[in-house]
């Protein structure tokens, strides 16, 4: 994984991260879902979690591919049930990526917050979108986890891969025509292997 970076204004899907030698690059996971799981996770993946504080959730939910506007307060328990609900997701789309059975103990979490009320849309009198007001770590965590259920059990929940890259662990969803994302992102891990397999071709054999 990498770290977080700053959203670009275009507000284009996707985020931008930051490669271990400090250069950013554009990533989209292919659903919110998914997006969480670039803020850290279980295991070995903790050396990356950024969601120290209930406002570094209010962070991500900005940065997300969720609208602008959203008027967003989070509590510490709810921070709490975020990371859990975090590190289900990703512990699930692993398993999919790899073709082994979805976990039941995950499952129940992903379930449990989709249970709840999720963020509420509503439409302006310009007849421009915008937020209710008000809303609650719990409703974000909804709206995560029925994109998570989509996902899962869509058209696509065949599509969701690992990055090929050697020491990259990023999840995302191929909805490429032919089917064949193999990178987080070509700009990073893509031309990084290119290059990996490049020297290894021309590399001096050894007598």
């Amino acid at each position: 994984m990498s770290e977080r970076a700053g959203e670009t204004p275009d507000r284009t899907p996707g985020l931008t991260l930051v490669s271990g030698e400090g250069k950013p690059y554009r990533f989209d996971p292919g659903a919110l879902c998914l997006e969480l799981t670039t803020t850290g996770g279980p295991g070995a993946f903790a050396r990356w979690e950024v969601l120290h504080e209930p406002s570094d959730l209010v962070t991500w939910a900005g940065l997300s591919r969720l609208p602008d506007g959203l008027d967003l307060t989070v509590s510490p328990g709810e921070l709490e049930r975020a990371r859990t609900l975090r590190d289900a997701v990703l512990l699930l789309a692993a398993d999919r990526a790899h073709g082994r059975p979805l976990r039941a103990p995950h499952l129940d979490v992903v379930n449990a917050a989709a249970a709840a009320p999720p963020l509420v849309a509503r439409i302006g009198p310009d007849g421009t979108r915008s937020w209710a007001p008000g809303a609650t770590g719990t409703q974000l965590l909804a709206t995560v986890a029925r994109d998570a259920v989509d996902l899962f059990t869509g058209p696509f929940a065949d599509r969701i891969r690992e990055c090929g890259a050697h020491n990259c662990h990023l999840l995302f969803v191929d909805t490429s025509r032919p089917g064949r994302r193999r990178w987080c992102a070509m700009e990073h891990c893509g031309n990084r292997e290119k290059v990996r397999a490049h020297r290894a071709r021309h590399a001096p054999t050894k007598p």
